[in-house]
């Protein structure tokens, strides 16, 4: 999981991008970059942190140019500490590209050893978005040789690029003098959107449109929601702004990660044409009749969420159940969201910096706390503790979405069997382990009906850390314990820290 923005405009568009990024900060923590263009000239800057510390006024001003794109990253392959994994990604032929990818490649590996043994292109770092930029270049030589680039030219590279890789990729590129071309993969599984607005005359007049992973980075930046990019379907903004769209999957269907809904996209974000605050609502409605077939409602005092994504779950849970809703816990908003930061140690030490309980809720009562999903347990345990800490007589935990059972390998951080509290344990065992009096879970098919009823048309979702069917068909036994074994290593990594440095591309606040 990432956050993904480009943008074509006839004013420079480095503050432009700073502040999408800033609204898709919650996709990632680990790294930002942004990518402008002057002519065909590209300037960069990526480093290590959050937007506001990565982004100072004398890397803006080394930012200039109408075009531009950026990502914040959240490392789900590669080395979270090395600084060169950060994106965006370049290679300068064919054309000069630029490109930036939220998702995870299930075939990355062997990709990189074709790309080396047969397209004669070298690959650089452990990052599956350097394998993605190559392979997409290789087909973009393909498709223009010796013919002047269109629109129908990088549709082609595109229909290309399908048929090579696998697993989830939402991307945005930018073609040194031709445009921004941005395409999601066969299954829609990572989101992405774009929208349109009008300069005033203030601003030089003309049109810009804008590519970001969620509806809340567009209508942040006064731009007006256009569609989704449909699942296999690619878009090429040229200079001018003009759109042009072309459909480059064989099969496409609509399959969006259900994880966006439970955790990882904001509440005021809309994806796949359904609302995620409504989502979240709908999954509180759900889990309450759950919480009544488990235990009498007389049993609780009050209901608690879990701050920040639980909320509207818990209000909508509380109300079904005639229970007084309470902000039991207050967050500080400093501390980064405990699931992405990498390294275990870093999350245990992290949980109890970053809540912190309001005693006269807790003391004396029954309470019920709700979380938007339990997946390593060791937060929940923690949170738990702390809630009879406070004084609570009993402490009841209801997630809004049903066991982690599975680990993910389409870019969420639930990657070892180890590490998920509900592989191979059944919920009395969790709720042991978690310390709490009751346990309750949402039904697997019940979030997908309760989710899905909000948009007839989706086909149905990628929900594979709960059912463990992954959609894409192409993860073997051998290829789930490759990415496994290459998310343990990385971890490890992330656990003792990088100082291994690459190449990069020099950006003019850098050059000598």
């Amino acid at each position: 999981m990432c956050g993904i923005v480009g943008v074509i405009s006839t004013a420079p568009v480095n503050q432009l991008i700073y502040d999408a990024l800033l609204l898709l900060q919650h996709r990632g923590q680990d790294a930002a970059g942004i990518v402008t263009m002057q002519g065909t000239q590209c300037f960069m800057h990526k480093a290590r942190g959050m937007v506001k510390d990565v982004f100072r006024t004398r890397n803006m001003r080394a930012l200039p140019g109408p075009v531009g794109l950026g990502q914040v990253r959240y490392p789900t392959a590669g080395n979270a500490f090395n600084e060169e994994e950060a994106q965006p990604f370049y290679v300068n032929a064919p054309y000069g590209i630029v490109l930036v990818h939220n998702g995870n490649l299930t075939n990355a590996h062997a990709l990189k050893k074709e790309l080396f043994d047969v397209d004669r292109r070298h690959i650089n770092t452990g990052s599956d978005t350097e394998v993605l930029i190559n392979v997409l270049a290789h087909e973009m030589e393909l498709a223009g040789r010796d013919m002047p680039l269109t629109p129908e030219l990088v549709f082609r590279a595109v229909r290309a690029v399908h048929q090579r890789i696998r697993g989830s990729y939402a991307v945005i590129a930018l073609i040194a003098g031709y445009g921004l071309l941005a395409f999601r993969d066969p299954f829609g599984i990572r989101p992405l959107v774009y929208g349109e607005s009008e300069l005033g005359a203030d601003e030089g007049g003309g049109r810009e449109v804008m590519v970001a992973s969620e509806t809340v980075a567009l209508e942040g930046t006064g731009h007006r929601f256009v569609r989704d990019v449909a699942p296999g379907e690619a878009i090429f903004i040229d200079l001018a702004g003009r759109v042009h769209a072309q459909q480059c999957a064989q099969t496409p269907t609509l399959h969006p990660c259900m994880f966006e809904y439970v955790y990882l996209a904001r509440p005021d974000s809309v994806i796949d044409g359904i609302s995620v605050y409504q989502a979240r609502l709908n999954l509180g409605e759900s889990l309450a009749q759950r919480v009544i077939n488990t235990m009498p409602p007389s049993e609780i005092d009050v209901v608690i969420p879990i701050p920040e994504s639980s909320r509207p779950s818990a209000m909508q849970l509380a109300q079904k159940i005639g229970k007084p809703y309470r902000e039991g816990f207050v967050k500080n908003r400093y501390v980064g969201r405990t699931f992405i930061m990498p390294g275990q140690q870093v999350r245990k030490k992290s949980v109890r910096q970053k809540l912190n309980a309001i005693v006269q809720e807790f003391k004396g009562r029954n309470v019920l706390l709700v979380d938007d999903s339990i997946v390593r347990g060791t937060t929940s345990k923690e949170i738990v503790q702390m809630a009879r800490e406070a004084g609570a007589r009993k402490v009841f935990l209801a997630s809004a979405a049903p066991p982690v059972r599975y680990p993910n390998v389409y870019g969420i951080d639930m990657p070892t069997r180890e590490e998920l509290i509900a592989h191979n344990r059944s919920t009395e065992e969790i709720r042991r382990f978690i310390g709490a009096d009751a346990l309750v879970y949402q039904d697997v098919e019940t979030m997908k009906r309760v989710v899905g009823a909000l948009n007839p048309a989706i086909a149905g979702f990628e929900a594979s850390c709960f059912d463990g069917e992954y959609i894409t068909g192409d993860i073997s036994a051998a290829d789930f314990q490759a990415i496994e074994d290459q998310r343990t290593e990385a971890r490890q990594d992330d656990d003792e820290g990088s100082d291994r440095t690459r190449l990069t591309l020099q950006s003019r606040a850098d050059a000598p």
